[in-house]
């Protein structure tokens, strides 16, 4: 079984326009709502991999009800949401069809309350028996402490939990101090922790400040690893072009279940990569294309990164 957690959980609601245009009125040609929060993303692919995957968090209000009743009946996720007097969040995201671009708008979530803060951290630590990994994913909803990530992450370790981190920010700054087994910050995430663009200077600098791995999600030119066991570039055969929602939980989902299955480094890189890759070409924004993976999976490039250590 593998665990994760989504603090700010979502519906997510997809809005199709044929052109999306400043200032204008817009109709809508197709509308679709799903569960979601980076780590509901994240079990969904686990589940398509096979995994059993529990997943808990926040959630509360009609909103909420509508993320549990579409978890309700998914093969393989065991829904251990935990209910707060607040409404979880919607997320908006509205997809230009003459452009392919998407305009993402992003609720703050819920005001949690200290009482249900402890709640959580409870029933975690319960949940953690027996489950071979755990991804911390996602932004923190108003009213969780800033070092809820941090604490999370020491829980899991003094549980003996492999934990993967995929957060920003202040949460991931005091989060990777606990040493984390894996953090996946994107370009950008990981210059504000470090003050580097240099992706392997930035990602070396972060595995110092104590993660135990760091994959480096450079957009459409892969991933970077930089691990106690070597490093590496993956890359996918040729640039995707598409809908990259989502793209970056699909990576999170192969790099968890790669942890879990004990896979070597550049097998755990090549299927986030495919993943991450098949999700772009998806038609449906966050779900991956299963044929493209298949395809992809045995054509991602990995290879030894030289550089500095």
């Amino acid at each position: 079984m593998i665990l994760t957690v989504t603090l700010n959980t979502a519906l997510d609601i997809t809005y199709r326009v044929r052109g999306l245009t400043p200032h204008a009125s817009h109709r809508v040609t197709e509308v679709t709502e799903r569960p979601g929060g980076k780590g509901v993303n994240v079990a969904r692919v686990l589940a398509s991999l096979g995994h059993e995957v529990t997943v808990t968090g926040f959630t509360g209000g009609a909103t909420g009800r509508a993320v549990r009743d579409g978890l309700a009946g998914r093969d393989r996720v065991v829904d251990a949401l935990l209910p707060v007097a607040g409404a979880t969040r919607r997320t908006i995201a509205v997809v230009d069809e003459r452009t392919g671009d998407t305009t993402q708008l992003n609720e703050p979530g819920p005001l949690i309350t200290p009482a249900e803060w402890n709640t959580f951290q409870e029933a975690y630590g319960d949940l953690l028996a027996g489950v071979s990994a755990v991804a911390l994913c996602g932004s923190l909803p108003p009213g969780v402490p800033v070092g809820a990530y941090a604490a999370l992450v020491r829980t899991a370790r003094a549980a003996g939990v492999p934990v993967l981190l995929d957060t920003s920010g202040e949460p991931l700054r005091r989060a990777v101090a606990a040493r984390p087994d894996l953090i996946k910050p994107n370009a950008d995430e990981l210059a504000e922790l470090t003050g580097s663009y240099e992706p392997l200077r930035a990602t070396q600098d972060a595995r110092r400040r104590g993660a135990r791995a760091v994959v480096a999600s450079l957009g459409a030119d892969g991933l970077l690893a930089v691990t106690g066991e070597g490093r590496w570039r993956a890359a996918p055969p040729a640039r995707v072009r598409g809908n990259p929602t989502g793209a970056g939980d699909s990576a999170v989902a192969g790099l968890l279940s790669g942890l879990a299955e004990r896979l070597p480094w550049p097998d755990r890189l090549a299927r986030a990569v495919a993943l991450s890759a098949a999700t772009v070409l998806a038609p449906v924004a966050g779900e991956y294309d299963r044929a493209a993976y298949e395809e992809l999976l045995g054509r991602v490039t990995v290879l030894p990164e030289a550089g500095a250590a």
